[in-house]
């Protein structure tokens, strides 16, 4: 009987759990309590305007920024309270999509897409270059593509460029800092289908956060949206339409008039 609890309690654990996370830069307070579970092979979109906080909160997930207080576990370890070689570890189990997409200039996009098998996971050269040369392929970048660099491509190919690299260590989470910004519609489109099967082929717990709620509704399973330091909402991406809340109802419709407004004119 022991085990059988301990085993449904194992499989109703998230993959990622986020307490009372807090985080400010001297009277400015960013994340003021924040909770936020994420399921095992789930994938959640954070919406909020330019300056709410959702870059702070994947820094702080992720260990780029330290939080002031509040827990993130990751199936159940904190990994706030581990030490730096334990986070290390965790962090290589990790995958993030950054907004400019981060490829380093001096190296070839074959050796992007490749570096985090090579430096990170110690895979020779010629094997890490195989595989960078899939997962290229099912970002539909040629093999060509592969002896150019970042500044000889297109930003919406340096976009697939880095997240093949991404998804090439196979991890088990994937930040997406605004994978759409500064992409056009189509582009747009199709980097979200990308993440949407990469996804799903590979079982990934997803986090995203951005403003673009047409990418987020072809993104996430459920949206939740940061305001004032907290998620205010959340719920399934087909239900946001029906929040009943008046914070949300505004944000994605794009409206001028409504409590966002208000506040602001206040502030």
């Amino acid at each position: 009987m022991a085990e059988k609890a301990m085993a449904e309690t194992m499989e109703a654990l998230p993959k990622i759990r986020i307490r009372d996370l807090r985080k400010s830069f001297g009277s400015n307070h960013v994340l003021r309590g924040l909770d936020l579970d994420i399921a095992d092979a789930e994938s959640v979109v954070v919406i909020g305007g330019s300056g709410t906080g959702k870059s702070v909160l994947i820094k702080t997930i992720t260990g780029l920024m330290d939080a002031d207080g509040g827990s993130v576990s990751i199936d159940g370890a904190d990994v706030l309270k581990m030490s730096s070689s334990e986070r290390h570890g965790m962090m290589n189990r990790f995958g993030l999509l950054f907004q400019a997409g981060a490829l380093f200039d001096s190296l070839t996009v074959l050796d992007n897409v490749a570096f985090g098998l090579v430096e990170a996971q110690g895979m020779p050269r010629k094997q890490a270059h195989e595989l960078a040369l899939d997962f290229m392929a099912q970002v539909g970048l040629e093999p060509a593509v592969g002896a150019m660099y970042p500044g000889e491509i297109s930003v919406g190919m340096r976009k697939r460029a880095s997240l093949a690299r991404t998804i090439a260590t196979r991890p088990d989470v994937v930040f997406f800092d605004e994978p759409t910004t500064g992409l056009d519609p189509i582009m747009g489109d199709i980097i979200d289908e990308l993440i949407v099967k990469c996804v799903e082929e590979f079982k990934i717990t997803a986090l995203t956060i951005t403003h673009d709620m047409d990418s987020a509704r072809r993104i996430g399973n459920r949206i939740a949206m940061l305001y004032d330091g907290k998620i205010i909402w959340q719920g399934p991406t087909t239900e946001i339409d029906r929040s009943g809340n008046p914070y949300v109802h505004q944000f994605i419709n794009g409206l001028e008039e409504g409590p966002i407004e208000l506040l602001a004119r206040q502030a």
